[in-house]
């Protein structure tokens, strides 16, 4: 077998177009750091111990990172595992982690990774080549939650184990975009007894990782609480800590309201909040905390139509809509502070991004005139039918963010302002598997989808993959799976350029905003760190 060796960095896959990944704070921070007190040392020295208290909005209800897709939740348990790779969330780079050196085979089929030695489970068994194709082995049977992990292994042939430290995973077909995939938690490695437990299980349970942090309780839909492992001695080699964390303890706690949250972090209650709304900011600016933001790689807040309801076949439906939403009014009225409006389907900063700004540009007249030419014509309340029918959409969303509902309540004149009228539906986020399975909606907001790779888009949009939003078999189809398998950086761009376009032309989604996370950290916290895939890195955190 023809190897080219990629080892210790690899190839960094797809340009970083345009801005670069960007953070905002209200005191001075590194790229992807935060720190209440100077980062250099000279108001305080990193030290061992204490609790870092953190609140979320929501939590997805199962403790598999492999099958969770809720930020919120991977907060918490992101800690708990590695990933064979890392990526440098500033340069798209791929580095070691569990895997020192690895090597991909020409035609993108096969990627042969060669482990750390010394590496172990929380539960003393060793990292071996089989404990990697035991994990890897049980993706594809994950079921629906997984929906990252298995978009991510399609096409899984098997792993071979060429001795003890060495594993050779393959594909069916090239598989361009796996390597990247290595590094996110959804393709962690987990023990081989948790590896042949059923799905269900990993969820009520939890799974065995190599991670820092062992998960000691979790109640589902109230908190998580992980300690420490002293004999941890294998960080990502982005990490600046050697051996064990600093942290004693990491409690996560969910608390829906976001004023209880702001409260909670401005009265010292809590370490860290998620989940900000713009007017909170000044409140937590006011008390002493800071802001950490990080705009999310991948795909952002969208309004996703589903093309197989009647008068969402139709495309000049699904282009009004895109053109009547004044992207601009929502960012600067509702989100926080360094959120961008969408230019692609794509976020400013994925590789791969393409900048379809015409197309989405604001044009109510426009929007007016597709749905003339569409035969919906305005009712006496201002609601455009047709065959006697309302041009209404039920939208869904989910409570799990604060600004949804404002953000929502705009989009809703705003379409109304053209004859279409958003009915909103709220859901909680344990009733997303059943939404995806039943289609029981027009428009689902949301649609976020991290991702420092433009594979995002076969995720999201494939009609061979989960397809929530019944996107049409079209060329498109071919685009993302072509792109998946493309090993030229340069024909990958191009492809995964098109398949943007087929997507916004087709508005099968429509792009609304870049997601940015911010956080509210406390001054006493230190060193918090993002992933490049926006998950967060607790290893060398420390309290002053």
């Amino acid at each position: 077998m023809s190897r080219t060796p990629v080892c210790r960095t690899a190839r960094r896959g797809r340009r970083l177009h345009a801005l670069p990944i960007a953070l905002v704070a209200l005191l001075p921070l590194a790229a992807c750091a935060s720190g209440g007190a100077d980062d250099d040392g000279g108001a305080t020295t990193a030290r061992p111990g204490g609790t870092l208290t953190f609140a979320v909005a929501t939590d997805a209800g199962c403790a598999d990172p492999q099958q969770v897709g809720s930020s919120d939740t991977l907060y918490s348990l992101r800690q708990t595992v590695d990933s064979l790779t890392d990526q440098n969330p500033e340069t798209g780079e791929i580095v070691p982690w569990l895997a020192a050196s690895w090597e991909v085979s020409k035609d993108a089929k096969t990627f042969t990774f060669r482990l750390r030695p010394g590496v172990t489970f929380s539960d003393g068994t060793p990292l071996t080549a089989q404990a990697v194709k035991d994990s890897f082995d049980a993706v594809p049977k994950l079921g629906a939650l997984a929906v990252q992990a298995t978009g991510y292994v399609e096409g899984y042939a098997g792993t071979e184990v060429v001795d003890d430290l060495t594993a050779a995973i393959s594909f069916k077909q090239p598989n361009a975009q796996f390597l990247q995939a290595t590094t996110t938690s959804a393709l962690a490695v987990v023990s081989s007894a948790s590896a042949k437990r059923t799905p269900q299980e990993r969820c009520t349970d939890g799974v065995v990782g190599t991670g820092p942090f062992v998960l000691a309780d979790y109640t589902p839909n109230q908190s998580a609480t992980l300690t420490r492992r002293d004999d941890y001695a294998w960080g990502s080699s982005l990490w600046k800590k050697e051996g064990a964390a600093y942290l004693d303890k990491l409690v996560f706690t969910v608390v829906p309201e976001s004023g209880v949250r702001t409260g909670s972090l401005t009265s010292g209650q809590v370490d860290a909040i998620g989940r900000l709304a713009q007017a909170e900011e000044a409140a937590i600016k006011g008390a002493g905390a800071g802001l950490v933001g990080y705009t999310i790689p991948g795909i952002g807040y969208n309004l996703g139509l589903n093309s197989s309801k009647p008068a969402l076949q139709d495309v000049k439906v699904r282009q009004a809509v895109k053109v009547a939403i004044n992207r601009k009014q929502i960012v600067e009225t509702v989100f926080s502070s360094g959120t961008r409006p969408a230019t692609s389907v794509l976020a400013e900063n994925t590789p791969g991004y393409t900048d379809l700004s015409a197309e989405l540009a604001y044009d109510s007249e426009q929007a007016k005139k597709l749905l003339d030419d569409a035969g919906w014509t305005p009712g006496p309340d201002g609601i455009r039918t047709k065959d006697g029918a309302k041009l209404t959409l039920k939208t869904v969303w989910f409570s799990n963010v604060a600004v949804f509902k404002p953000a929502l309540e705009l989009l809703q004149q705003q379409l109304k302002d053209v004859g279409i009228d958003l009915a909103l539906t709220e859901l909680q986020v344990a009733q997303f598997p059943a939404l995806l399975k039943s289609g029981d909606f027009d428009a689902f907001w949301g649609g976020n989808y991290n991702r420092a790779d433009p594979d995002a888009l076969r995720t999201l949009y494939s009609t061979k993959l989960v397809n929530a939003y019944r996107v049409p078999a079209s060329p498109l189809d071919a685009l993302l799976d072509q792109q998946a398998a493309e090993p030229d950086p340069a024909r990958r761009d191009g492809l995964v350029a098109e398949a943007q376009r087929l997507i916004v032309t087709n508005a099968y989604v429509v792009p609304v905003v870049d997601q940015r996370t911010v956080l509210g950290v406390s001054g006493k916290v230190h060193d918090l760190r993002f992933a490049g895939s926006g998950d967060i890195h607790l290893h060398d955190a420390w309290k002053s």
